[in-house]
């Protein structure tokens, strides 16, 4: 990914250049390009360079991760025009200024201050002349009619595409991995494309995922590099993480630490990294999903599918953008969403078994043992489990939290745990009257 930012004002300059230089982390060049009636601007990664010279021509900048996922800002006839892919991969946001011109940029940070009224750009919009549209989103599919076999080999041909599509032409990559089907699946997918591939995991000392990552990538002949952290070091490095994740969600939070730590890990060594996100939404990974009816569980995958532009793939972007680190998420390449969408409920979750066609797809890539591991929330295999949440219970009274839990814009903070994440957001970013722009993550039966 790359961070774009501009402004519908060709006198503008300064503006862009300020906005880019809060969100430098994402990239190492610097281009500034006034075309008709606005300025853009972009940082790029040394992965896939745009020259200045093609936006030019085009009229446009664009965050373009990979085929299908980007983000753009368009000059059309004396009008600014932003769009964005269906599922949100590519971060978008856009405001107004002080006179009224339309401003945008890849992070929300490079606009506060400077815009008002702020919003992200929802998945599958395009914002044109001020008047939003949405112009494409992920809905039901009528279901094929054909065995799980057949249906497994398919799926296969189809990420293997989307994966070597990203890996052609970059000389090396990696994969974080924390030792679960998505993670595990990915990496070996991928792993005849490179010559020496790199493996990432981090987490607490004796960490589920620590421990089934190593065995992954013994199995599958990868470069291991791990971080083993200690609580303290949670601690400490939490300001950075929810100031480059942008959220005080609590679930959200706690999910990124060990994936920023694993990200700044791997930025010591390739430009580009694989993720298994998006497994869980359209295979059903989750838990709870196991006890909804399965004519109804295609709506219930439609619905969490949609709602990853500002949770989940809000997580992979800020926690290796910060350390100018490109991710990849080839499950959710348009042509395995597409497919994965019109596979029968009743191959994604069979006999108690989640993700079971995911699982058929690359049983013979992997050991039974991880092929078959049930799935760990991120948080959870990393080692963090509840002690955050114990923290913060200590940290914070029952007097505090009932005066604090509500804030300025009238939601109301879940725990004491969001609201300890919410104290670090607030000296950071400031007491927001707004925060139309922040995703928050849907509340789930217990299990």
């Amino acid at each position: 990914m790359a961070a774009i930012a501009g402004i519908a004002n060709p006198e503008k300059i300064d503006i862009v250049d300020e906005i880019l230089d809060r969100i430098s982390y994402r990239g190492n060049q610097i281009k500034i390009v006034p075309v008709q009636q606005a300025v853009f601007g972009m940082i790029y990664s040394n992965l896939q360079p745009i020259q200045a010279d093609h936006i030019q021509h085009e009229n446009l900048v664009c965050d373009e991760i990979a085929d299908g996922h980007y983000a753009c800002a368009k000059s059309v006839a004396n009008s600014l025009s932003l769009s964005r892919d269906t599922l949100g991969v590519a971060p978008l946001y856009y405001g107004r200024d002080t006179q009224g011109d339309i401003c945008f940029a890849s992070e929300v940070k490079g606009l506060l201050g400077i815009a008002s009224d702020i919003h992200e750009l929802p998945p599958g919009s395009r914002l044109n002349g001020g008047k939003l549209e949405r112009v494409s989103s992920i809905k039901p599919k009528t279901t094929l009619e054909q065995p799980s076999t057949v249906l497994a080999v398919e799926l296969r041909r189809r990420l293997t595409d989307a994966i070597q599509s990203r890996a052609q032409g970059v000389s090396h990559f990696g994969s974080l991995l924390s030792g679960g089907l998505d993670s595990s699946a990915i990496a070996a997918i991928a792993r005849p494309y490179a010559r020496h591939m790199d493996t990432f995991a981090a987490g607490l000392e004796g960490a589920p995922d620590l421990i089934h990552a190593r065995e992954a990538a013994w199995h599958l002949k990868t470069r291991h590099h791990e971080r083993v952290v200690q609580f303290e070091e949670m601690l400490r490095v939490l300001p950075e993480v929810i100031y480059h994740l942008e959220s005080f969600d609590a679930l959200l939070v706690r999910s990124s630490i060990m994936h920023f730590l694993a990200a700044q890990v791997a930025a010591d060594y390739v430009p580009a990294v694989f993720s298994g996100e998006g497994g869980d939404e359209l295979f059903a990974g989750y838990a709870y999903l196991k006890n909804i009816p399965l004519s109804l569980l295609q709506e219930e995958l439609i619905d969490i599918t949609n709602r990853l532009h500002n949770t989940a793939l809000q997580r992979v972007d800020r926690c290796t953008m910060a350390h100018g680190v490109i991710p990849w998420v080839p499950l959710l390449d348009p042509q395995v969403v597409s497919f994965a969408l019109q596979i029968p409920s009743s191959y994604k979750v069979r006999d108690g078994v989640e993700k079971w066609i995911l699982r058929q797809a690359v049983k013979d890539l992997l050991p039974p043992e991880l092929a078959q591991r049930p799935k760990a929330k991120f948080w959870e295999g990393a080692g963090v489990a509840n002690r955050l949440a114990e923290h913060a219970a200590k940290a914070i009274s029952d007097e505090e939290f009932m005066r604090e839990s509500v804030l300025p814009n009238g939601w109301e903070l879940r725990a004491k745990e969001e609201l300890f994440y919410y104290r670090i957001f607030r000296e950071r970013f400031g007491e927001l009257d707004n925060l139309d722009w922040m995703g928050r993550t849907k509340q789930i039966p217990v299990q």
